[in-house]
């Protein structure tokens, strides 16, 4: 396996300090928060800045697309120009786009910018994989892996909570402008401490850029997440079909592109080669049905809780809370429960899950809907939180153990993509199927259809955990 060197002196990056942690971590939440804050403050987006509904539709895919089409080429140009160095570009970025949402005077300047601050999510996110896949090991990367999965949990029901809490407060008058504006002084801080203690590294063989890999690979994503994003809501056109169609065809001609490129010598964005060994498709195949049952639930509760159960924006994001606090928790339990079960902790995590699920359809079926308190749903949030807290940082780290040093970059930018890449899908497929049932079952038996279905994808993450051979994840 190839090593990673550090930019100047070919020797190993030195050693990842706590602060070095915390500030990879910091600039991880600030992506995945700003994916979920802003739609607390779409309605106040939309009366002061006279937004139209499709205008609303592509402040939300903008980001997204431009996050998931760019992920991919950002771990690639940290892998060959310096992890730390795009980071630093990413975070700057992050924050001065950030500052323009704030500021935008018109919804047209919104999207744009939305647009701009995926694309600086992109160049920072796969950084914060790749510098600990290169500067740590053993039970210093469980730990740190599994401090990395729990931030995406906690950042959803952070970025509700927090979305509903400043547009509220109406700081000075600021009204949603505050969901952006809060992102500055945090990238600031993440910005000061990068510089001084997250190490350097990259690729001992940076490599050539691939033009024609990197436009393939784009217009793939944005064929498969725009229509995905934006044909529910548009009542699914003949573009976003025409779309649809065309993503195999490009994701052929991008597989064989890069195909060439690796056997004539090249450097193609993504090689092929990653893909064929058996434990990168083990774990990428486990992330499907974390991820798109993860984006599903969130939907479908978000609406649940506020048109089903008549919750306001910021009760919504509260009743959440248990679920993120046993999160975080459990994430912290995954190392240990890897060293105990091996594989089998993907079963456990996948069990734990489902008895979740079952527990808040019992919840919505039997109790006395509409007026389900959030504390009888808090038990079964809890187990759904312990079962997501474990899914998480196993995925991680079974993705991780299978790349290799000198792919970690683009081995952490596909993590990130199929993440992205599943949230999508997750909404536009069970989302759309809970709306689809909502008229003719009524909300609480599409709740429980839609659950049922995600339970199922666990069933099947289950069985993948009882294939996993204990030596694959240590």
């Amino acid at each position: 396996m190839t090593t990673t060197t550090s930019l100047r002196t070919g020797a190993p990056p030195r050693g990842l300090t706590p602060l070095g942690l915390l500030t990879l971590l910091l600039g991880t939440a600030l992506p995945m928060i700003d994916f979920f804050i802003v739609n607390v403050a779409l309605p106040t987006i939309e009366h002061d800045l006279h937004a139209s509904p499709a205008t609303l539709e592509m402040v939300v895919a903008g980001y997204a697309v431009a996050y998931a089409v760019l992920l991919v080429l950002g771990g690639r140009l940290g892998d060959g120009h310096g992890r730390r160095r795009l980071f630093l570009w990413g975070v700057a970025g992050f924050g001065l786009t950030s500052l323009a949402c704030g500021l935008a005077p018109s919804a047209g300047w919104l999207v744009a910018a939305r647009i701009a601050q995926g694309a600086a999510s992109a160049a920072l996110l796969p950084q914060v994989l790749a510098t600990l896949h290169a500067t740590t090991s053993g039970e210093r990367r469980a730990r740190a892996v599994a401090l990395y999965g729990s931030v995406g949990g906690v950042s959803v029901v952070l970025g509700q909570v927090l979305g509903g809490v400043l547009v509220a407060a109406d700081l000075a008058g600021t009204g949603w402008r505050a969901v952006f504006l809060v992102n500055v002084p945090v990238a600031a801080c993440a910005l000061v401490c990068a510089r001084r203690a997250v190490p350097e590294s990259r690729a001992e063989r940076p490599a050539r850029g691939d033009l024609a890999g990197t436009a393939l690979l784009a217009a793939t994503l944005i064929a498969l997440l725009l229509p995905l994003t934006e044909g529910r809501a548009a009542g699914w056109p003949l573009w976003s079909v025409l779309l649809l169609c065309a993503t195999p065809l490009l994701a052929a001609g991008f597989y064989g592109v890069e195909r060439r490129g690796e056997r004539t010598g090249g450097s193609p964005l993504l090689p092929p080669s990653l893909l064929t060994a058996p434990e990168v498709r083990r774990g990428l195949l486990l992330g499907l049905p974390v991820f798109i049952g993860f984006a599903g639930w969130m939907f479908v509760s978000a609406v649940t809780l506020q048109q089903g159960l008549g919750y306001g924006a910021l009760g919504a994001g509260l009743t959440l809370v248990p679920m993120g606090v046993a999160q975080f928790a459990a994430s912290m339990l995954a190392p240990r429960a890897v060293r105990r079960l091996g594989g089998r902790a993907v079963t456990l995590a996948a069990a734990v899950h489902i008895a979740g699920l079952a527990t808040v359809t019992a919840t919505a079926l039997l109790g006395p809907w509409p007026r389900l308190s959030p504390l009888a749903l808090a038990p079964g949030l809890v187990l759904c939180g312990l079962g997501q807290g474990l899914q998480l940082p196993l995925y991680y780290r079974i993705l991780l153990a299978a790349i290799p040093a000198r792919l970690a970059g683009a081995g952490s930018g596909l993590a990130a993509t199929l993440q992205q890449s599943c949230l999508a899908v997750g909404v536009a497929t069970l989302g759309s199927l809970f709306l689809s049932l909502v008229p003719g079952l009524g909300m609480r038996q599409a709740l429980a259809v839609v659950l049922a279905v995600q339970a199922a994808g666990l069933l099947g993450l289950g069985w993948l955990g009882l294939r996993l051979p204990r030596a694959k994840i240590m």
